[in-house]
């Protein structure tokens, strides 16, 4: 697996590649160690295992080159279940994973990649494993109208990499994919936001805007909070925040065509921007309390 992006860490021809890489070194350590040593005893209460690991892994191999992901999940999970805790099983589990969600089964992808960290916490595929439940929640994501619990547990599993797996290939998306999963989230609080005041319903405009300034300060959606801010505390005739809005905008973003806007709005009211230091947009901005 390379590459920080999935769609080259996820390549099915390097993964394969490296599937089928193991899978050799595995057999020959296995006709190496066979012939030495005296053999367990064999009872008559022995089960021996209806195929060898390494033939049900290879047919797993052989099924996801074909593109049958189906038959190759079948084969990997055999293996776990014929041969559960081997290294066999371990590389099977890796498997069933980037299956999973070859066949955008995310949810199947979630639990085994959960269930391979609970087993494996210290191997070289923990990352990879994390990194495929924050891509899964990612991928699920819904638009900005509908409930954003997918967006959350995205963030919450790709903030998992960045915590404890900085250093891993994985770390920069995982990054990128919390930005994007927050501006989602700062564009729900919008959304709702607008519909409030459309309604006229300002106060409630007004918390779900200040989410958006507090929470998510870093997203593209800030500067149309501190405007639609301007709008509603004009509104509810509180000249001095809605002047502070429309000030703290205009320091932190002169271009933007929303500080325009509201400059516009104050100046049609007889007001221009200023910043009351006492306000809590004013003490956001600066670095302190936000009560």
């Amino acid at each position: 697996m390379s590459g920080l992006a999935l769609r080259r860490s996820l390549e099915a021809c390097g993964i394969l590649a490296r599937a089928v890489a193991a899978s050799a070194l595995l057999v020959l350590a296995a006709c190496n160690s066979s012939g030495s040593g005296d053999s367990p005893e064999i009872t008559t209460d022995a089960v021996e295992p209806e195929r060898p690991a390494g033939e049900l892994y290879n047919q797993g191999l052989a099924f996801m080159q074909e593109g049958n992901l189906r038959r190759a999940i079948q084969s990997f999970e055999e293996v776990d279940r014929q041969h559960p805790y081997s290294e066999w099983a371990q590389r099977a589990h890796v498997m069933m994973m980037f299956a999973h969600f070859r066949d955008q089964d995310y949810e199947q992808t979630i639990q085994t990649a959960r269930r391979y960290l609970a087993l494996y916490p210290s191997s070289e595929d923990a990352a990879y494993a994390q990194y495929l439940i924050g891509e899964s929640y990612f991928r699920q994501i819904p638009d900005i109208t509908r409930d954003q619990e997918t967006s959350i547990r995205a963030i919450q599993a790709m903030q998992e990499i960045v915590n404890n797996y900085p250093d891993s290939e994985y770390a920069a998306d995982a990054q990128n994919k919390i930005n994007a999963a927050r501006d989602q989230l700062a564009g729900r609080e919008m959304q709702v936001g607008r519909y409030y005041q459309e309604r006229r319903e300002y106060i409630a405009a007004v918390n779900r805007f200040r989410v958006v300034v507090t929470d998510y300060q870093t997203t593209r959606h800030v500067e149309e909070a501190l405007l639609r801010l301007t709008e509603t505390y004009l509104a509810l005739g509180l000249a001095s925040e809605a002047q502070t809005a429309g000030a703290v905008l205009g320091h932190n973003f002169p271009n933007s065509e929303w500080y325009v806007d509201a400059l516009a709005l104050l100046q049609g009211g007889g007001l221009q921007p200023a910043e009351d230091r006492g306000s809590w947009i004013s003490r956001l901005f600066r670095g302190g309390s936000n009560a």
